[in-house]
């Protein structure tokens, strides 16, 4: 699987900014936790990748954070599973990976059958070419998940499509996250969308530029949905049947429990990152 990714000996720099830039300490997390002998996410993908890469992750976004790397590797796990339910019903469905990144789901979810397109902003979207195994089952889009033509690109819905956006929505304005929502379920019949959310407080710093992780300033966010305003997302269009909160898998140690169990204590509630699932009529 790894043969066709960049030899090491070919390292590769990154020219990154702004939104897609995050894509770096989402892939520095995932590799921290799967270098650890018990770690939630096997993803042995993402290690190369950030021994592949010519840039100074612990220099930049600081050691390994066993909150943050367990936490990621968690969501991972978390949109990996959904994933996995929707195709054992829906072997030859298509997924829709919204701003993905240097995430490796494909490599961990395929079941030999599913089509996958990852949407991706072109920066983003020439490092995933260039790093990535080539797959005639995986499509790269280079363009927004804004530019709603990637519906174009499904090649058969009817064989069921599951979306994800992980990571990506709350830095669109509220109104874009509308109109995608209200275009997946009208163009996705029996499709399903799993997105995440940030409380508004972790937005707000964004917006102000006070949110940094050692030396990455996080860009402006702009949408964000406490775990308790998920219905009004059935106000996007009437073909959204049902949506509801996706639990975290168990994770390791008090840590891992509490992340599980988070939504159970509403002290945390409006602290944490919420996993939710739309379903379309």
């Amino acid at each position: 699987m790894t043969e066709t990714l960049v030899p090491e000996t070919a390292r590769v720099r990154p020219a990154l900014e702004g939104v897609p830039e995050t894509l770096l300490w989402t892939l520095w997390n995932r590799a921290c936790e799967a270098r650890r002998p018990d770690a939630v996410l096997h993803d042995p993908l993402a290690i190369r990748l950030v021994d592949t890469l010519d840039h100074p992750f612990e220099e930049q976004l600081g050691p390994p954070n066993p909150l943050f790397a367990q936490t990621q590797g968690l969501r991972s796990l978390c949109f990996d599973r959904s994933i996995a339910n929707y195709t054992a019903r829906r072997p030859e469905a298509t997924v829709v990976a919204l701003g993905e990144g240097l995430e490796t789901s494909f490599w961990r979810v395929d079941n030999g059958r599913l089509s996958w397109l990852s949407v991706e902003l072109p920066d983003g979207a020439e490092l995933r070419a260039r790093l990535l195994p080539e797959h005639p089952r995986h499509r790269i889009i280079a363009k927004s998940a804004t530019d709603l033509s990637w519906l174009d690109a499904i090649e058969d819905p009817s064989r069921g499509v599951i979306v994800t956006a992980q990571g990506l929505l709350m830095y669109l304005k509220p109104a874009e996250v509308r109109e995608i929502l209200a275009a997946c379920a009208e163009r996705l019949p029996g499709g399903v969308m799993i997105l995440d959310s940030m409380p508004r407080w972790i937005t707000k710093l964004a917006r102000e530029g006070k949110l940094r992780i050692g030396n990455l300033t996080i860009p402006p966010m702009h949408w964000s949905m406490a775990p308790d305003e998920r219905q009004k997302l059935h106000s996007a269009h009437p073909s959204i049947a049902e949506v509801r909160a996706v639990k975290l898998p168990p994770g390791r140690g008090m840590l891992g429990r509490l992340v599980q169990h988070q939504y159970r204590i509403p002290v945390y509630r409006s602290f944490a990152p919420a996993v939710t699932l739309v379903r379309f009529k």
